[in-house]
This record gives C-alpha cells, sequence and structure tokens, in this order.
C-alpha cells in the first residue's frame, strides 16, 4: 500500500477499525448511537430503497449506522475531517457527518467518487466476477494484466482516461484506431495498469505471457502448477485431475461438465474427452497449458 499511499512523517496512518467495534456494547451503541438515528430518514436513502423489494436483513439496515460510528471514532481519535468513498456510500457517508454534528457539534465532511462500472452499469472487479486485488499475492501481475485485457469493448477507452495517466491526445488517437485494433487497445490499456500498479518489469513479463497464451504457447511468467510423480497412475494422468489441482475446477463433476461442454484447451487444442490422459513426458520440461474458458489458466509442469 505504500506504493500508492505516503506513510512517512505520518502523512497518512492505516488502522483497523475492528479495535473499536469488536468490543462494542450492543445496549450502549443503541443508546448512544442508534438514539440519533429516525428509521423514516434512513429507508429513504438510496442504499436502502434499492434493496427494499429484494429484502433488506438487518445487518444491512445496521450498516449505515456502524459506518457512522466508524467515522465518528474516526473523527474523535484522529481528527479525521473528511471521509472518502464510492458514491454509492454516499448515505452512509452523511450519517458520519450527522452524527459528529448531533453528538459533538462539529463540522465534518464527505467526498464520493465515481464508481467504475462496465457497459452493463455493474461494478468491476466485483467477487462475482473475481476481484482484482492490488497485491500480488492475492491477483498475480499475470492476472492482473489479464483482467484488464479481456475487460469489454465497450468499456476500453473509458478505463483508459479514469485509470491510466496516458496523454488524452493520446487515448483520443488510440479510440480511432478500427477493426481488430480493439484488442491492442486492451494491450495498452492492461500494459499500462499493470506496470502502474506492479513496474514495468512485471508488465511486460505479463504481456510476453499474454500473447504466448494467445498463440497457444507457454510462458515461463505464467501462474505455474507443479505435480510429482506421484500424481501420477501408471505414468499418466486424466484431464479431470489436471484441472483439479490446477485449480481450473473446483471439483471433478464440475471439471467433466467442463471438458463436456468443450470449455477446456490444452496446448490451443480442445479437449472433450474426459477420460483423456497426459503422460510424464508431455508434461516435462516447458509442461501444458491448460485452459478452461475464455480467461482461465495454468502452465502444469512436472517436477
Amino acid at each position: 500500500m505504500s506504493k500508492f499511499i505516503d506513510f512517512s512523517d505520518d502523512k497518512a496512518i492505516l488502522v483497523n477499525n475492528a479495535d473499536w467495534l469488536m468490543g462494542l456494547n450492543y445496549v450502549e451503541l443503541l443508546r448512544e448511537v442508534g438514539s440519533h438515528f429516525s428509521v423514516n430518514r434512513m429507508l429513504t436513502a438510496e442504499c436502502y430503497k434499492n434493496r427494499m423489494e429484494r429484502g433488506l436483513s438487518f445487518l444491512e439496515f445496521n450498516y449505515m449506522i456502524m459506518q457512522a460510528f466508524d467515522f465518528y471514532t474516526l473523527y474523535q481519535k484522529y481528527g479525521c475531517q473528511m471521509q472518502l468513498g464510492g458514491n454509492d456510500q454516499w448515505s452512509n457517508m452523511l450519517a458520519g457527518t450527522d452524527l459528529i454534528r448531533r453528538k459533538l457539534g462539529e463540522n465534518a465532511y464527505a467526498l464520493t467518487i465515481t464508481l467504475l462500472l462496465n457497459s452493463e452499469g455493474n461494478k468491476m472487479g466485483k467477487t462475482a466476477n473475481g476481484a482484482v486485488w492490488l497485491d500480488p499475492n492475492k491477483t498475480s501481475p499475470f492476472e492482473f494484466y489479464q483482467y484488464w485485457r479481456n475487460v469489454a469493448d465497450a468499456d476500453v477507452f473509458k478505463c483508459m482516461r479514469m485509470l491510466t495517466f496516458l496523454p488524452l491526445e493520446e487515448i483520443e488517437a488510440i479510440e480511432k484506431w478500427e477493426g481488430n485494433r480493439i484488442n491492442e487497445a486492451k494491450e495498452v490499456l492492461a500494459f499500462e495498469l499493470t506496470k502502474l500498479v506492479h513496474s514495468e518489469e512485471e508488465a511486460i513479463k505479463a504481456q510476453e505471457s499474454s500473447r504466448a497464451l494467445f498463440t497457444g504457447g507457454a510462458s515461463e511468467h505464467m501462474p505455474t502448477t507443479e505435480i510429482s510423480e506421484d500424481d501420477l497412475t501408471d505414468g499418466v494422468i486424466d484431464i479431470i485431475s489436471l484441472l483439479v489441482k490446477s485449480e481450473l475446477a473446483p471439483t471433478r463433476s464440475e471439471g467433466r461438465r467442463n471438458v463436456e461442454q468443450g470449455g477446456v484447451t490444452v496446448d490451443g487444442e480442445k479437449v472433450t474427452d474426459f477420460k483423456a490422459v497426459f503422460t510424464k513426458e508431455a508434461l516435462a520440461g516447458d509442461g501444458i497449458v491448460i485452459k478452461r474458458g475464455k480467461k482461465k489458466f495454468k502452465k502444469v509442469i512436472l517436477k
């Protein structure tokens, strides 16, 4: 995180709200904080109105109070006067400014930032489609690159404008590219963001690996699963076992379904027989590249 935020000389501090939330007494919270909230007013907030039709849990209903208490505590402990967040948090953030005013008689402020939505109006990078982390231990530079390399055509230039430092003149020139050059534009987007988050060296590695995957080849920088001879039976291993061991399929039944539906390739060749096996010779050296669907893949090698 220090790559993006300057923590030197207390310019920024990182705290864990569990320090004050986990020890809360529920009755005291209701009396000291809950008494300042009007249920009628809370239900007019967009964050609640949007959930009323499908059902609003008590847990969700309490979120505004907890976030407001967070801001109130940060104000008291650290002098935090402004809270920043996505514009979907506007009502929750205002609740915090209101709680500070009511309990302390002080002014606090909220600043929202436009959410990055895809062309269908959904948040990008949410868990439904696989969260995208800045931490390389959670999302590797290669996976990070691939995420942006595979964004929808309609989202490429919006992402360029919002997330990269490319000059607007350059982006406008790229927007004029026609036909299949949209894929080149996606490569530019993926490279620039991977360079920004992980370094130019990692961006180059990720780009080389991505291009190798596209041509059915392999690269030393691809996400890799290593197996041993103990994983083989009579010198071979079946495709279902490979899918599960490489974490491309959560279960054998899911792996079999992926194969039968034509969603699995090995080194660029579609595998349709779930009984297909691979020898230790095939897995030695550079190994094989297994791809499930359009975006999930692993290099598998025998060690």
